[in-house]
């Protein structure tokens, strides 16, 4: 093999190993194949023997696990405040940390969705009191760090001291236990005594993680052993007592099946940590193994998310009573972004609930009771319609996490139509009053579901659609394991009969399957191919221009783009399509709460169409709702702004300035501002500077982000120009963008001709400097400079360095460098720009659809160089 080839095929392995799709074919395959082999371990059990074995539970194992399951969830409550303390962060009441702990754990132990885990819910809630992403990031980072370092010492301990309980699961030879526990605690002791004076910094390759003092350490660590402990006890004593002989070996097994749980991505772990416990156990068609495992699905997942969600229905309904009251509306702040997560949730259950009851066999007392008052036609359609019920559930849930009000009314209808089968099909009050209990919930919360004009709620993206699919999956398993003893048969189909449970299973299952490929079709097929063009330009939108403090805004002006405005005309989003993907340029312009809905209205917008979605050029304000749209933000330059308290053209920094403005003075030109009102009287002159710049600078006229030379553009804007003193010639322009609120002015088109001084560029600029100060002006933004600050280090991210290597090598096809240096002769303060794009491998992408925009794409960069 040569050595050309290996390069290409390590591309090749990176390109295979960095494919996007590993995160649904990996997780889709762990689900399947612990299915298949959960049918395996409890091939010998039935659904009397689970029975028999429920009705066998004392309570006091109940109430046992109930007390380790609140010791759980009060240890995972008290990591957030002791981190949140040590990071500094006092902006918000004592209790906002513990219900977002709670509430976090609360459904990602549920769920597991990747877009529903305690990240998001802790990232939003801490937004909402002003915690920037950094200090979320370290705050989450610092938690699972505490996490796995409690794990360690309780391995190392129980190598030290319970060697022969680890023998069961981890075979080393003899003697070697002591060894192997003393060297994990010699581990964690000296990562203690190293950040002993204060946190500590630890990198490797890619990877950077900030270590937090040793006592706060200790503090967490204790925290985790706690919860640890509690956690795997929940279990423990729910197991029958001749499995429940070797708490050491247990635990071992528990950790192991939470972590194959949370890998596969399926909901809470579904099927997943079941076959690995009655793996490891060697619990093979052991009926009250797998009534442990049920009690203990219900007493560690599902009873405190239903308690979260209880409590925080009450919570809201206070809140709602009074907004006027400070405590309330802190409390309303600390649970308006919980509730749309939580009502996801709660549909999902609510949906799962119904599909894994009509695939159960019902009751003789009930089907006897059914039997006398209900006709048999009546009955087997409840128990169809129940379970489509459920499946539209799982889909709608989607909507309800989007705050989208017809979603809630969709939900609000299943959940009621779901209540009225459930007592038609089998009199099934429990269940019945379970959805009573969710639509009060979700009729208590109706207030959070506000976002119209999102599309359709039955209208899902892929990793939804797998993940229901997924969930679908396990419910059906389930049923088809509670009839694992019937024969199926083709006449099965058209059995109607009072005890004819299979052949109903059978019947709602293919309409379950039918209803999720209709649902699939339409989401993946139902798709707009045709281009969008520009649209004229609604005078609301040039009001909130006019309002809007952001400079940036002015370039909604241009005249190719299109708009989203909301419906209270309070806030706009301006937008291009490429064709492949919607653009926006910028963050929304107007009411922050309408901006945020209009981002999401784009993202359903570009679902629709079957395009990509991203967001060009955005500040930090609206980054929570780009993350929680999935996008992933990744840095794609600076912008320089001036500050004009106190700037002069005096020192030796600032020589040039001063020579260009006394050489444009002694050339006989001087400084004026021409009104936008009269812009349309100069139009000729300002062309002519104008077609002369461009000939010099072999160049075509911009879009999109850059203004163009366009009359209806220009004559929005005031322009500074240099304009000799006795004939009045232009010899240099440029377009002024002003802040609503007086504190930012900027420039968009700055042309000049050579032709008439050499200080036509130099001297203009440092004319409207001084000019921008003595008008009362507080910044000067100088604009963006493209992939400037971008560290091309060997651990910086693989953007970072790609984007670093063309800001220092690109050179020839653009003046990177020679751009951000020209600004900074004035000394200006760098802020970051960012772009959010579906992915990071697919922010190249997207910029090359920007500069598609923009100029044309890299063909036209390349031909401009070229001439």
């Amino acid at each position: 093999m040569s050595d050309s080839d290996t390069p290409q095929r390590s591309g090749i392995v990176s390109a295979v190993l960095q494919w996007s799709g590993w995160r649904l074919v990996v997780p889709l395959a762990i689900m399947v194949i612990a299915l298949i082999v959960l049918r395996d371990l409890s091939r010998d059990i039935s659904l009397s023997d689970l029975r028999r074995d429920l009705a066998g539970y004392g309570w006091e194992r109940i109430a046992l696990s109930i007390g380790a399951m609140g010791i759980s969830y009060l240890a995972l409550a008290l990591y957030d405040p002791v981190i949140l303390r040590s990071l500094k962060v006092d902006s918000m009441p004592g209790y906002v940390p513990v219900l977002t702990g709670v509430s976090s754990m609360a459904v990602s132990n549920l769920l597991g969705f990747s877009w529903l885990t305690g990240g998001a819910i802790r990232y939003r809630i801490y937004a909402a009191f002003g915690v920037d992403i950094a200090t979320v990031a370290k705050l989450i980072a610092t938690s699972w760090l505490a996490f796995l370092l409690g794990l360690l010492v309780l391995l190392g301990g129980l190598f030290v001291f319970h060697p022969a309980g680890l023998s069961g699961v981890i075979h080393l030879p003899d003697g070697s236990e002591l060894l192997v526990g003393c060297a994990i605690l010699a581990g964690v002791a000296g990562v203690l005594i190293w950040t002993a004076r204060g946190p500590r910094t630890a990198a490797w390759r890619s990877v950077s993680v900030t270590l937090p003092a040793a006592s706060q350490m200790m503090v967490l660590m204790g925290i985790a052993l706690i919860d640890l402990t509690a956690t795997a006890l929940t279990l423990y004593v729910l197991l029958p007592p001749d499995l429940a002989q070797n708490f050491v070996l247990f635990f071992v097994l528990f950790i192991g099946a939470l972590g194959l749980g949370v890998a596969s991505h399926a909901p809470g772990g579904l099927g997943v940590f079941e076959a690995a416990i009655i793996a490891g156990l060697g619990g093979t068609g052991r009926s009250d193994l797998l009534v442990a495992l049920v009690c203990y699905r219900v007493i560690y997942t599902v009873l405190p998310f239903v308690i979260a969600v209880v409590g925080l229905a009450i919570a809201w309904g206070i809140a709602n009573r009074d907004k006027a009251s400070a405590a309330h509306a802190t409390l309303l702040r600390a649970t308006r972004p919980i509730v749309p997560i939580l009502s996801a949730a709660l549909a999902l259950l609510s949906g799962a609930a119904l599909l894994l009851r009509g695939d159960l066999p019902t009751t003789g007392l009930r089907g006897a009771v059914l039997n006398d008052v209900l006709p048999l036609g009546l009955v087997e359609t409840s128990h169809l319609l129940a379970s489509v019920a459920g499946v539209l559930l799982l889909i709608v849930a989607r909507g309800l996490y989007r705050r989208m009000a017809r979603a809630w009314l969709i939900t609000m209808a299943l959940l009621a139509a779901g209540l009225v089968l459930s007592l038609l099909k089998g009199a099934e009050l429990g269940n019945a009053m379970a959805l009573a209990l969710a639509l009060a919930v979700l009729w208590s919360f109706r207030s959070a579901f506000y976002r119209v004009g999102l599309g359709s709620a039955l209208r899902l993206n892929m990793r939804w659609l797998i993940s229901v699919a997924l969930l679908v999956v396990g419910i059906t398993w389930i049923g088809f394991f509670a009839y694992r003893n019937v024969t199926y048969s083709d006449a099965m189909w058209w059995q109607f009969a009072w005890n004819g449970d299979a052949p109903r299973f059978l019947r709602a299952t293919i309409a379950v399957i039918v209803v999720l490929i209709a649902v699939a079709l339409n989401s993946l097929i139902s798709r707009s191919t045709t281009r969008l063009q520009s649209e004229p330009i609604p005078d609301i939108v040039r009001r909130l221009t006019k309002a809007s403090p952001d400079t940036e805004a002015a370039l909604a002006l241009t005249g190719d783009k299109r708009f989203l405005i909301a419906p209270g005309q309070d806030a706009y989003l301006a937008y291009a399509d490429t064709g492949a993907s919607l653009i926006a340029k910028g963050d929304p312009v107007g009411d922050p709460e309408a901006g945020e809905a209009l981002i999401w209205a784009l993202r359903d917008q570009a679902d629709r169409m079957g395009r990509r979605c991203a967001f060009y050029a955005v500040q930090t304000h609206y980054l929570p709702t780009y993350i929680d749209l999935g996008l992933s933000v990744v840095k794609i330059g600076e912008i320089a702004r001036v500050r004009l308290a106190g700037f002069s053209l005096d020192g030796a920094k600032r020589k040039d300035w001063r020579h260009a403005k006394a050489r444009a003075a002694r050339d006989g030109y001087a400084f004026a501002i021409i009104p936008a009102a009269q812009v349309l009287d100069h139009i000729d002159a300002l062309r002519a500077v104008s077609d002369t710049w461009l000939a010099l600078k072999s160049g075509t006229e911009k879009a999109f982000a850059l203004g163009a030379f366009d009359p209806a553009y220009l004559c929005n804007f005031d322009h500074a120009v240099l304009r000799h003193v006795e004939t009045g010639r232009i010899a240099s322009f440029a377009t002024l963008l002003r802040g609503g609120t007086g504190a930012e002015i900027a420039i968009d088109l700055m042309r000049y001709d050579p032709a008439t001084t050499p200080a036509a560029m130099d001297g203009l600029f440092a004319d409207m400097m001084l000019w921008a100060r003595d008008a009362g002006y507080t910044w000067f933004s100088l604009g963006a400079a493209p992939l400037a600050g971008l560290e091309n280090r060997r651990h910086a991210p693989v953007w970072n360095r790609v984007g670093g290597f063309i800001y220092t090598h690109g050179e020839r096809f653009y003046k990177f460098e020679g751009l951000r240096s020209f600004k900074q002769k004035f000394d200006p303060i760098w802020s970051p720009n960012y772009l959010a794009s579906p992915g990071r491998l697919d922010a190249a992408r997207t910029l090359y659809e920007v500069n598609t925009l923009i100029s044309g794409g890299v063909p036209g960069i390349v031909r401009r160089k070229r001439e």
